[in-house]
């Protein structure tokens, strides 16, 4: 009887280690801002079975799945369309530079300029896979002057604006 409880325990508990090493679905995008030039560079990072549950309503017209270039282009346009910055309120148009494919690794970047060369505030809005995924979470680092600024973003979030700028009445930033 010990030993069939012990085999049934051990059945379980490898059955239950695949779930157990994955348990959200999470991006990282990362944006530089060079003041001196103007020049932005968006760089967005995600697991690739993050992302290819999602090319079933991105790409309809393609295999659910990044070996098919079909479905990569599109998803470069979907985030192209999903994602919206702006520098102290003057919206950042951005265009795709690039997409690697790496295993398990997905990584599409972008480009922009801005001609603001004081930077206070940049605002970061986005929503990539609504519907797909409700825990998906994208952390966003800003970068900007030698200063990393982190937000997330969860389904549903709102736009979030990250200060950069002198703090009022010499108040620190957070």
């Amino acid at each position: 009887m010990f030993k069939h409880a012990l085999l049934t325990a051990a059945l379980i508990a490898g059955l239950a280690s695949p779930a157990a090493a994955h348990r959200g679905h999470s991006g990282l995008t990362v944006i530089e801002i060079d003041p001196a030039s103007g020049a932005v560079a968006v760089t967005h990072r995600f697991a690739a079975h993050d992302v290819e549950p999602a090319l079933v309503s991105i790409a309809p017209d393609a295999q659910p799945s990044l070996d098919d270039p079909r479905a990569v282009a599109r998803l470069e346009a979907h985030l192209g369309r999903r994602f919206r910055l702006s520098v102290d309120g003057a919206a950042v148009p951005v265009s795709h530079t690039g997409t690697r494919l790496a295993g398990d690794n997905v990584r599409v970047e972008f480009s922009g300029a801005t001609s603001d060369r004081d930077i206070a505030r940049v605002t970061v809005d986005l929503d990539f896979f609504p519907g797909v995924h409700d825990d998906q979470e994208q952390q966003v680092n800003v970068r900007l002057n030698g200063v990393t600024r982190t937000v997330v973003f969860r389904p549903g979030s709102r736009a979030q604006t990250l200060t950069f700028g002198p703090a009022p009445d010499g108040a620190r930033q957070p």
